[in-house]
């Protein structure tokens, strides 16, 4: 497989009437083709801002820095007209909110037409047939071309926002919450779609969502965000059964799993709330929130240690907290 994504330190910063708003600090992040990336976290931890700055979408009001290094080129220092080629034809994105990204008084049809004309992916002889194979592959009736989106459910206009992102083919699609209005029938029939054109097509894809299940049974890899930071990443089946950072296992253990009647009974939650990205906490930002926080955690903001470390010290699986690095550290040499 080869790199098609390579997200080193970015960092968006969004300016504000009180002063500077860091919402994603230092985020590295890693998409190979035939892949699927997995971001989860709560409302506010900074995976659609993550989302956006792929593809340079923020508004005016947010700083980035680091690099997007799409298959090599840097997204953040592209000219206009080769991100304007870039975007839909190496990289497209599918908005949760299909209500307000596809426009009201234009057909269907039209506005999946749109990027294959713009960008000349199908001659414009053959544009009526793609779209009508489109809409079929996502599970719309090529009739329903000439509707306008008022006459469509949620689930079909969200559908069609994923048409359009596999309009010109993509070499990675971005999910942003792509399956939260459909129906769990179609939903499972996208998901399997999409992850379909991955490991059929050679495309990658980011899929951010709130189920860590879904995420869990699509995705090879999951990283989870908290605060405007990953603090767990590795294997998705991996992180979802056996997660090393307090985070990532108060998220797991909120959803029931079937054939666990404890679970299914008693799901715990996460008391409290995220903090404010204006004003963190100091040391480990998930201490205020944490039942595994020491004194040590008020001082120390841990990058990400890797987890169960081979003896050349690699690992697939990384978390920001002490208890996997120095604290794990010194039980071994206590306990060898």
């Amino acid at each position: 497989m080869t790199t098609l994504l390579d997200v080193r330190d970015l960092h968006v910063t969004y300016r504000a009437a009180g002063g500077d708003v860091p919402a994603v600090r230092g985020v590295d992040l890693t998409v190979e083709s035939g892949s699927v990336l997995g971001l989860a976290g709560e409302s506010g931890s900074g995976k659609s801002t993550v989302a956006l700055a792929l593809l340079r979408l923020l508004p005016g009001t947010a700083n980035t820095t680091g690099q997007i290094l799409l298959e090599g080129e840097d997204v953040l220092t592209m000219r206009w007209g080769r991100l304007r080629a870039v975007r839909w034809m190496d990289a497209a994105i599918v908005f949760q909110g299909a209500l307000h990204a596809l426009n009201p008084v234009r057909r269907i049809g039209d506005q999946i037409a749109e990027p294959m004309l713009l960008h000349r992916t199908v001659a414009s002889g053959r544009v009526r047939g793609r779209v009508a194979e489109l809409l079929e592959r996502v599970g719309i009736p090529a009739s329903r071309a000439g509707d306008h989106p008022h006459r469509l459910s949620g689930g079909q206009r969200q559908r069609v926002m994923i048409a359009m992102a596999l309009a010109c083919e993509p070499r990675l699609i971005i999910a942003d919450e792509a399956t939260t209005a459909l129906d769990v029938m179609i939903q499972a029939q996208v998901l399997e779609l999409l992850w379909g054109l991955t490991s059929d097509q050679g495309i990658g894809m980011i899929m951010i969502s709130h189920d860590l299940s879904v995420l869990a049974a699509h995705c090879d890899r999951l990283a989870v965000m908290y605060a405007g930071r990953v603090v767990e990443q590795g294997p998705a089946a991996e992180v979802v059964r056996d997660p090393a950072h307090p985070y990532a296992s108060a998220l797991s253990s909120a959803f029931p799993r079937i054939g666990d009647p404890a679970s299914r009974l008693a799901p715990r939650g996460l008391a409290g709330e995220p903090p404010d990205p204006a004003a963190p906490p100091p040391g480990c930002v998930f201490r205020p929130r944490c039942a595994r926080a020491q004194a040590v955690c008020a001082t120390v903001d841990p990058p990400l240690y890797p987890v169960a470390p081979d003896h050349d010290g690699h690992s697939t699986r990384h978390a920001a907290c002490v208890h996997v690095g120095p604290a794990r550290a010194a039980e071994r040499k206590e306990h060898p």
